[in-house]
Formats: C-alpha cells, structure tokens, sequence
C-alpha cells in the first residue's frame, strides 16, 4: 500500500523522535513487526527491542530479528514495570485504542525520565479531494489488487476495513492535547503527504 516506501518512512520517523543506538525500545501494537524491526536496526542490539500487541496470533507470527522479545499485552496495560524504556513507539495501531489518556498514561508510566515517543498513523486528510482519492485507493484499488495477489479471500474485506478505521481514527488534535494531558512535553506532529502523521513527545527529565 505505501509503494514500498514503508521502511523508509518509519526508519525517518524514529530517528526524527530521538531514536538513537543503545535505547531500550517497548513497540506497542508490534503487529508484524515492521516498527520493530527499523527500531532493532536503529539501536544496534535487538535484545533492546520489546514488541507487545493484544493478539497472541501476531505475537506468534510477527517477523522480527532474533532476540527482540515479544509479549501479548495492550496500550492500555503494558506487561513492563515503570520506568524502565528509553523509547516507546506504536505503529499505525493507534486507531485500535479504545481510551487515550489510559494508553498514553501507560506510555509515560513506563517511559524513563527524558525517555520520548513516537506514534505512526494514517489520519484522514483535510480536503474532500484528498480524502475522496484516499477512499478509493484503499476501499477500491487495494482490494482489486488484493484479490489477485493475496492468498486469503478475506483480504479485500480486509482492506476495505483498514480504510475505514482511518476515517473513524481520532482527530490529530485530540491525540496532541491527550499526550499534553499525560505529562508529556514537546508535543509535535509531522505529516507528510497530508495523511502520515508521525506524534513525537518526551517524558519530562524531572
């Protein structure tokens, strides 16, 4: 769907939230393990990395370097005590969190000091011209292409749902004012081609 851009862009995107070798890293939402897998790379050590995601399904099938360890956990309830991670990323699952504040509060609580985050989602664009051409690329073209190249039946289902969690996600403003609420500080949100938003913040030093 990304025309093979992916890797690069999440690569960029953790470097640009602070992201630097020898930081302990938790990826909420590890899905795959895309995220986790630039995380690892940027680090230098993949028994830095932790991926948590709520599916036991995609802990036992998510494709990351060895010795990156996985654990079945949620935003809301991460499987870590408190202030032990330099990093805290989430890749394009942020759409799947029921209660922000209780997901963010869980990001502060086991983020050291100074330790910062970045959360990766597609947000629905502004423009009704841009959202329109968004709408059929990911509801039409996907799908088409989708039922020729996948081997399930059930992926074009599926990737018309992926579009239509984009347009129920929360608005960019809502996640910028809940991480303020959390205690996080410099909150920003870069956006590239009006619907990648990568959400970068730190937890306070003191």
């Amino acid at each position: 769907m990304a025309l093979g851009t992916g890797s690069w862009y999440r690569r960029r995107a953790l470097l640009q939230a602070g992201l630097r070798a020898g930081m302990t890293v938790v990826d909420v939402g590890v899905g795959t393990g895309l995220v986790a897998c630039e995380a690892a790379a940027i680090v230098g050590d993949p028994t830095c990395v932790i991926g948590v995601d709520p599916s036991p399904g995609m802990v036992a099938n998510a494709k990351v370097p060895s010795g990156v360890r996985l654990m079945t956990g949620s935003a809301e309830h991460l499987p870590m005590p408190s202030a032990t991670v330099d990093f805290v990323s989430m890749g394009f699952a942020l759409r799947h969190v029921e209660d922000l504040a209780t997901a963010f509060g869980e990001f502060y609580r086991v983020l050291k000091p100074g330790g910062r985050l970045c959360v990766l989602e597609i947000t629905r664009p502004q423009a009704g011209w841009a959202r329109a051409m968004l709408k059929m690329y990911l509801r039409r073209v996907v799908p088409w292409m989708a039922a020729r190249l996948a081997s399930h039946r059930d992926t074009p289902e599926l990737m018309r749902y992926y579009y239509d969690t984009i347009e129920a996600c929360v608005a960019p403003e809502a996640v910028m004012a809940a991480l303020t609420l959390a205690g996080f500080a410099g909150v920003v949100r870069n956006v590239e081609l009006g619907i990648f938003s990568a959400y970068g913040a730190q937890k306070p030093a003191h």
